[in-house]
């Protein structure tokens, strides 16, 4: 069973809540040069679209900080009525939020990197120009704190006091204990000039999932400012995927992750909106969120030589996908319908009728009768070479019944 939530200050951008036991929220980050207005909106558009509430946008040269309010607008044009652009900000974030106030203004969110926002004297210096202007935009902030871009000084002080103890501590403890600190100690900074805590998100992340769990452990017992949970680098194809689900799931079960991102390379060309469908479906697998009917459906086997069973799978659940944009306006609530599309006797009657509506296909030796399932009771019985078709229709009859506003 799932653990109770960690409980943390919900902090408010536009309609979205982070925090505070409010749903879990979905966000990604495009990939486009910022500069190119057109095809940045486009990219932005098409992740919303797919369900990111939050799409986050390098701002890393004046370009960019320029092109950020029209990539706004555009938005709005294309149909997102209010954008939640989250404006990533490395190294001269300060120098581009205090040069062109109208990219401060169009971001909804400022994302602050404490390891790289300034060296020696000027890091305090670079971080308070930020938060100063976060604060005069009413914009919250997350300070994002990465192992790969960790503040060597504090890593130094903090390997130099371990190595004088009597049992020193791993390294590996000691790097999550500098981001924790640096994660931390920003916060606190922040605080002290005069954000609150419902402006503040926290994130510590690394590559690898057992640091990532025990990071996270350790930051929410020290804290209760909202948490993003992102595995950096997490990779591609199943490696990506996998580690991400594992690394989630496990601080998600313990309550722990306000927001998360799944931070996959995707291939040459590929599609940029996979990583919001792989953090809806771990939200789904987990009942914490459902956002599309999901379709249970058998592996096969030895008893299960036909392919008809995988090709009708694969039918209905390209069938949701591309039809729950308009489900969503017409029907509420349909995002919880569970599909089942088995392909033998075996499990096909019993798992069918767990689902809200499901089949059973024939498998090697069987009747060619492919029996209905509605509500958990036979419905009919389908045969020849329709059986696809058929029960689409009588899929989109039971949605129309059932859910419509």
């Amino acid at each position: 069973m799932l653990q109770t939530r960690h409980q943390t200050v919900p902090v408010k951008i536009g309609n979205v809540v982070i925090g505070g036991g409010a749903p879990i929220v979905v966000q990604s980050m495009t990939n486009t040069d910022t500069a190119n207005i057109e095809a940045t909106a486009q990219q932005c558009y098409e992740l919303w679209k797919a369900g990111s509430e939050l799409v986050r946008i390098t701002v890393n040269n004046k370009d960019a900080a320029k092109a950020v309010p029209y990539i706004r607008d555009k938005l709005i044009t294309l149909g997102w009525e209010a954008p939640l652009l989250i404006g990533d900000f490395h190294y001269i974030g300060h120098q581009l939020l205090s040069q062109f106030p109208d990219c401060a203004a169009a971001l909804a969110k400022y994302r602050i990197n404490p390891g790289n926002v300034g060296f020696g004297d000027k890091h305090d210096v670079n971080f308070s120009t930020m938060i100063e202007i976060a604060l005069k935009n009413d914009k919250p902030v997350r300070i994002g704190v990465n192992w790969g871009s960790l503040d060597q000084d504090l890593v130094v002080r903090l390997m130099d006091e371990n190595a004088k103890l009597a049992q020193p501590k791993t390294a590996d403890s000691i790097m999550r204990e500098a981001l924790v600190i640096s994660a931390l100690a920003s916060a606190e900074q922040a605080q002290a000039l005069g954000m609150g805590q419902n402006k503040i998100i926290l994130a510590c992340k690394v590559s690898k999932v057992q640091e990532l769990v025990a990071l996270y452990i350790e930051l929410a017992r020290r804290c209760n400012y909202a948490l993003h949970l992102g595995l950096t680098e997490a990779g591609m194809d199943s490696k990506g995927i996998i580690a991400t689900a594992t690394s989630f799931a496990i601080l998600l079960q313990q309550g722990i992750g306000d927001t998360i991102r799944a931070s996959l390379t995707p291939a040459p060309g590929g599609d940029r909106t996979k990583e919001v469908q792989v953090c809806q479906e771990i939200l789904q697998a987990l009942e914490l969120r459902a956002f599309t009917p999901m379709v249970t459906a058998c592996p096969g086997c030895g008893r299960t030589t036909s392919t008809v069973f995988q090709e009708l799978a694969q039918k209905i659940q390209t069938h949701v996908r591309q039809n729950m944009p308009l489900w969503r306006e017409k029907y509420r609530g349909v995002e919880n319908l569970k599909l089942a599309v088995m392909g033998c006797v075996v499990n096909g009657p019993g798992e069918s009728k767990h689902a809200d509506i499901g089949i059973s296909l024939p498998g090697t030796g069987e009747m060619p009768a492919a029996p209905v399932f509605m509500d958990g009771q036979k419905y009919k019985i389908l045969r020849g070479e329709h059986i696809a078709e058929e029960f689409i229709a009588l899929m989109e009859e039971y949605i129309d019944r059932k859910y419509a506003i």
